[in-house]
């Protein structure tokens, strides 16, 4: 009989209290460069344990539960302070495109061996020229027999360094529309011609990499889904992961408990402490909205994402009005106001999260893409 949810739950805390400790830091989504060899330990941990593939099917490594038992899984996580996988890119796009699209050879030769941590995986999407419009993409990948030739260029590449294979999305039919001449691609980052540079951010650390392809020859069988269909792959693994609002919430709950904690450990005059109460108050209604979302995605996710980054952007703000001076010296405050832009870009630009907004949610005509009339002509 399948493990109720409620089972599972006291299950995996009861594996937590006894094993948190000795995890890594709960560094989100994407594991940094510098942990890496924790964070593979800890994986082949969880997968030892049972916790990895939670709603994966059985015969590929997984442990043949829902999707819920996943979020369950992921909530105590954060609740725990502990990375709930390895790596997003590997665990959750990966996997699912693998799942979803793979052919039985694929699905073999992958799975087992990402859940084990044997299979490290980046993401290789966004371009110089293809970040926000990702169907703008110009990486092109051309048949050439039982190969295909690939040459471009990936930008803001999390995790590129140390990953053995990853998920590429490549133009195979340039006489296409944008969104119909692009396809998906399963990676192995050793092949000849793939070039690795670190991309050095002002705050002086270097979290993404740069990649450029130059005639690199990918076999035929490592195409994932349909010729000139990748599109359709890439949007399916991502829209359909989206969600897991609840862990999204303890991590506000999170940020709020130190928000406020401006308010106790330094001496605030009365203009600092409206917009601290104005920033906790508009936190405060963002956790409140995410509650009420429950576990499936909708468009919440991007009122969510769009909030809380402006809202942590204008408390990096807040925090070098309050230092004055010292926030120009090199310190937590001066490094919190140059990462702030980089949560309006990450995960989707907050362009990007108002124009579904505004489309999806109060139904405002489409932005006009480019090229496209802007409005009625005389």
């Amino acid at each position: 009989m399948t493990e109720t949810v409620d089972d599972f739950r006291s299950r995996a805390a009861a594996w937590l209290a006894a094993n948190a400790s000795t995890a890594p830091r709960d560094y989100g989504a994407i594991c940094p460069p510098n942990l890496i060899a924790a964070g593979r330990d800890w994986q082949i941990r969880l997968n030892d344990a049972g916790f990895t593939g939670i709603h994966w099917p059985v015969e590929h490594g997984g442990r043949g539960l829902t999707p819920a038992h996943t979020a369950a899984w992921i909530e105590l996580c954060a609740r725990h302070g502990v990375p709930p996988v390895l790596n997003m890119v590997g665990l959750v796009l990966a996997g699912g495109s693998i799942l979803r699209f793979g052919t039985p050879e694929q699905q073999a030769l992958h799975l087992r061996a990402t859940l084990e941590a044997n299979h490290v995986w980046c993401q290789l999407f966004s371009e110089p020229g293809a970040g926000s419009d990702l169907g703008g993409l110009s990486t092109k990948a051309i048949r050439d027999g039982e190969r295909f030739i690939v040459n471009g260029q990936k930008v803001w590449c999390s995790g590129g360094r140390y990953s053995n294979w990853g998920i590429l999305m490549a133009r195979t039919n340039p006489d296409a529309p944008k969104h119909e001449g692009i396809s998906f691609f399963l990676c192995p980052m050793d092949t000849p011609g793939i070039d690795i540079r670190p991309l050095r951010q002002m705050t002086g650390e270097a979290e993404f990499d740069e990649v450029f392809f130059t005639d690199v020859e990918l076999p035929a069988d490592c195409l994932l889904g349909p010729l000139h269909g990748g599109w359709g792959v890439g949007m399916a693994v991502l829209t359909s992961e989206r969600g897991h609002i609840g862990a999204s919430v303890i991590g506000l709950e999170r940020r709020l408990e130190s928000m406020a904690q401006l308010g106790s450990s330094r001496e605030l005059d009365a203009t600092s402490r409206d917009r601290l109460a104005h920033l906790l108050s508009r936190g405060h209604a963002f956790k409140a909205m995410g509650k009420r979302q429950g576990p499936e995605a909708s468009t919440a996710a991007s009122l969510m994402k769009l909030g809380i980054t402006e809202m942590m952007f204008d408390t990096a703000m807040l925090k070098g009005d309050i230092s004055g001076a010292l926030a120009l010296l090199d310190g937590s405050d001066a490094t919190g106001m140059l990462a702030a832009p980089g949560g309006r870009i990450a995960g989707g630009t907050s362009q990007v999260q108002r124009n579904i907004i505004g489309e999806r949610l109060l139904g405002l005509p489409r932005e006009p893409k480019y090229g496209e009339p802007k409005g009625p002509t005389a």
